[in-house]
């Protein structure tokens, strides 16, 4: 690609829509049969005469299953249909040992709902003419935006098997390659998502993508793990010269895995198409292939015409019917999900916008937070939100671990942030006593006894010290009252040399600008 993105972006406007395949985990079982939805274990183990689609078999919904995908409805604001059903998709792939897939058609479970998208100035560069773009909301920082994305529907359906295709001599039978199935997936409870193509940017689709995923997990309708398979995007992205509103020729991306190779695979995608129509050339439908390694798409297959799967009511299972009463017992169960978690934060504990979406980003970090807050008093929340997103974040990031998980409790980082407030120790000290809690276990006050952390706030041995400084600086004394305030963190760095760190800022600095 000889062009970047925002380059292309000033001339062309990509148009994007997400399919978004989410296995409904929370169901524990199959979508039709009783086998256990676990990723991994030996191949074809977790099957039976049901999702082996063996003759006679028959399905049975599964009503959690069904449950879950219409509380993910709610959730975006979906209307639910009163009246649904199943169909049978046929296709002939050996990925679905019946031969088709039980989904639904024209009767999806869940329809019309939106999502907010906000992005901030880290991806703002991509987007051009954004105040003047339809549904567009710029800050008024000029550093952020936020657009509401369309959700068309959301319907269930089960997903199928694992293709493995061998290659070298291990592979080959009879001199062709060896290609094996394993079912365990197959019949896993399968929720698609599938969006308006409202999306403009890599960022924006990346960002919605993130937005759909912390919904899911505060919901608990799925582990999200985008590394096993249990959310998988697809894109359709075109693209038309700006100003236009005919749609473009679309191409179909697949193998996006992660959110980086979403953001990645669209931007390339983007470039590559824009690049083809401005040398005189056509874009043809088709479905592609993002390789992570190259950076690059391929060509899959055409999608020229479009596949018939010969869709027909589902014969073995009658229609849903939901009743109002019904709707809204599921509506009742829906917990505080994070556009509302993160408000709250912002109202309630006086967070900045920043702080409170990392934390609500992640439904374990904010209920760690609300803990450690909850122990350390709410006048204390920013402080709490400094060493929870600085510290501790670095070293759940390191370890791998969630919040949960966390070798440091909730009251352990309310103690340490106890100490740092009341003065006992500097806020230098307080990073030593955090890597000593992460190495011993110990609680914050314990290791400050057994260390001697204690922080220097007797004032008048400051004022001795300082005098002695401000006496063998007599020229910078003198710079600093003819104006030169900088020369403030000189005075305050001799003392806290003098003091090897243990000084407490605040008095220094009331001392100093006294004396001064």
């Amino acid at each position: 690609m000889a062009k970047a993105l925002t380059e292309v972006l000033r001339d062309w406007e990509a148009v994007i829509g997400l399919e978004i395949h989410t296995e409904v985990t929370a169901a524990n079982t199959k979508m039709f049969c009783g086998c256990p939805v676990e990723f991994g274990g030996e191949p074809n183990t977790r099957v039976c005469p049901v999702c082996l689609g063996m003759p006679g078999s028959l399905p049975v919904p599964n009503r959690a299953a069904v449950d879950w995908t219409l509380l993910a409805g709610l959730a975006i604001g979906c209307d639910i249909a009163p009246w649904s059903q199943f169909h049978r998709k046929n296709y002939f792939y050996p990925d679905m040992p019946k031969d088709y897939q039980i989904s639904q058609y024209d009767k999806p479970f869940c329809e019309r709902g939106s999502v907010l998208v906000e992005v901030d100035e880290d991806g703002i560069n991509e987007r051009i003419d954004r105040a003047d773009a339809a549904g567009v909301t710029l800050a008024d920082d000029g550093k952020s935006y936020a657009t509401t994305i369309g959700i068309t529907r959301i319907h269930l359906e089960e997903d199928t098997g694992k293709m493995v295709h061998l290659g070298g001599s291990e592979g080959r039978i009879a001199g062709a390659v060896n290609s094996l199935v394993d079912f365990n997936r197959a019949g896993t409870p399968l929720m698609e998502l599938v969006s308006e193509p409202d999306l403009r940017t890599p960022e924006e689709a990346r960002r919605f993508v993130q937005k759909l995923r912390q919904i899911w997990l505060a919901l608990g309708v799925s582990d999200g793990n985008m590394e096993e398979g249990s959310m998988r995007v697809d894109a359709n992205v075109s693209v038309r010269k700006r100003g236009e509103t005919d749609f473009g020729t679309k191409a179909e991306l697949k193998n996006m895995n992660s959110f980086k190779a979403l953001h990645d695979g669209l931007a390339y995608e983007i470039v590559r198409q824009a690049e083809l129509l401005e040398s005189g050339g056509r874009v043809v439908q088709e479905t592609r292939h993002w390789d992570a390694s190259r950076k690059v798409t391929s060509a899959l297959r055409s999608k020229e015409e479009a596949h018939d799967y010969r869709y027909f009511p589902e014969p073995d299972m009658v229609p849903f019917e939901f009743t109002a009463e019904y709707v809204e017992a599921l509506r009742a169960r829906l917990p505080e999900l994070p556009d509302a978690k993160k408000a709250r934060f912002i109202a309630e504990y006086g967070l900045p916008t920043h702080d409170a979406t990392v934390l609500t980003a992640d439904g374990d970090l904010a209920a760690y937070y609300e803990a450690a807050v909850q122990a350390a008093g709410a006048d204390r929340a920013k402080a709490v939100a400094n060493l929870v997103l600085g510290d501790l974040s670095a070293y759940l990031n390191s370890t791998g671990l969630s919040a949960s998980d966390s070798a440091i409790g909730a009251t352990d980082v309310a103690g340490l942030v106890a100490l740092t407030e009341e003065g006992t120790i500097s806020g230098k000290q307080a990073k030593e006593v955090f890597a000593l809690m992460v190495d011993t276990g110990k609680a914050p006050d314990v290791i400050v006894a057994e260390q001697g952390m204690r922080q220097l706030s007797d004032a008048g041995e400051l004022e001795a010290i300082i005098d002695a400084i401000l006496d063998a600086n007599p020229d910078k004394v003198e710079g600093y009252r003819a104006g030169k305030t900088g020369l403030m963190g000189f005075f305050v760095g001799q003392v806290m040399r003098q003091t090897d760190g243990t000084a407490n800022p605040r008095l220094v600095n009331e001392l100093l600008s006294k004396k001064l």
